[in-house]
């Protein structure tokens, strides 16, 4: 007779098997075209025509990734084109030029790259790109967006991209920002699992807005000044209650500036002065114990390392991976094979 651990976790693994689990809603899209009006139309809900400005085959790629209103994509284009027209109403899109043979001039600026540019709702698509142009685009509400920056960075957007369609961030705040998004797009090809999880999902999504703001906006004023007057053992003391409370759940920066009403920097300072630690760091080892406790638990052996992963927001598996390694000092798939090892001794 098997034990009743046993039953309970073949009886648990077939009940998700009558009840599957709810795939979140996305979509990755790869495509090649040697048509500039087949290229123009093969952005998602975006209205845009292209029009080739110099002679020779045209050849164009686009490898896009939708999900939770956040669009990602990588678009290439031979021929020097004018783009018109405009994403979905209500968006925000900003785009980070890869590579471009020569400069391009965006509603009349120029632009090359060093620069980043963007296009918020109401305005209208003016760009001239040269050949070989290379741009990673990121499309998200813009009131979202513009909520996150008042609620998570304490900053107004909307005057700090009023009238500007051209920015020039610096190298290190528009490094980082092109870093997130084309490692994002590699990771997430590699792995799109990652994807079908509302929490990676979730926690993708308020990446990319922070990033946004950060590379649009920068840091807030005062943040410093802020940080000295507030109490942080208080806001460090809530945090922790907070996260005492969702444990099961994959908690973001966001979610702990929304909760405790302060700016990410400001909980910044607050978790390096009173743990040594930033919060980043912090929430980080948070679901990697999440991760090891799943793993450790082996409700259903079905289930992937990638899903576990996932389940707790680790939308990148190369870095999930390293960093799992180096807390626990074995990788998550010894942690699994461990467990599912009849009669395996814990280790001390």
């Amino acid at each position: 007779m098997a034990p009743a651990g046993a039953l309970a976790a073949r009886d648990a693994c077939a009940e998700s098997v009558r009840e599957p689990r709810e795939v979140a809603p996305f979509s990755v899209t790869r495509r090649t075209s040697s048509d500039i009006d087949e290229q123009a139309a093969s952005l998602r809900d975006w209205n845009q025509v292209y029009e080739q400005m110099t002679p020779g085959r045209f050849v164009g790629g686009l490898h896009e990734m939708y999900f939770a209103g956040i669009q990602l994509f990588h678009e290439s284009t031979s021929q020097a084109v004018h783009e018109a027209g405009a994403p979905w109403t209500g968006a925000r899109a900003i785009g980070v030029p890869v590579r471009m043979d020569g400069v391009g001039r965006f509603r009349g600026e120029p632009v090359d790259t060093d620069a980043l540019v963007t296009l918020g709702a109401g305005d209208e698509l003016d760009f001239y790109t040269p050949r070989g142009f290379e741009i990673l685009g990121l499309v998200v509400d813009e009131r979202a967006l513009e909520a996150h920056a008042r609620q998570v960075e304490h900053r107004d957007l909307s005057s700090a991209v009023a009238g500007k369609g051209v920015f020039k961030p610096g190298p290190e705040r528009l490094g980082a920002f092109r870093r997130l998004l084309s490692s994002a797009m590699q990771s997430l090809d590699v792995n799109p699992i990652a994807l079908q999880y509302r929490q990676t999902q979730r926690v993708l999504a308020q990446s990319m807005l922070g990033a946004a703001v950060m590379v649009v906006a920068g840091e807030e004023p005062g943040a410093r000044c802020a940080a000295a007057c507030a109490g942080r053992g208080n806001v460090v003391d809530a945090a922790k209650a907070f996260m005492r409370s969702r444990i099961a759940e994959p908690i973001t920066v966001a979610d702990l500036c929304r909760e405790l009403g302060v700016s990410r920097r400001t909980l910044q300072y607050c978790f390096q002065e009173v743990l040594g630690i930033n919060p980043v760091a912090f929430l980080r080892a948070m679901r990697l114990n999440g991760v090891r406790r799943d793993l450790k638990a082996a409700a259903c052996p079905a289930d992937t390392v990638q899903d576990v992963a996932a389940r707790w927001g680790f939308w990148h598996l190369g870095h999930f991976v390293t960093d799992y390694k180096r807390m626990f000092g074995e990788l998550p798939s010894e942690t699994r094979r461990g467990t599912l090892r009849p009669g395996r001794r814990a280790r001390r």
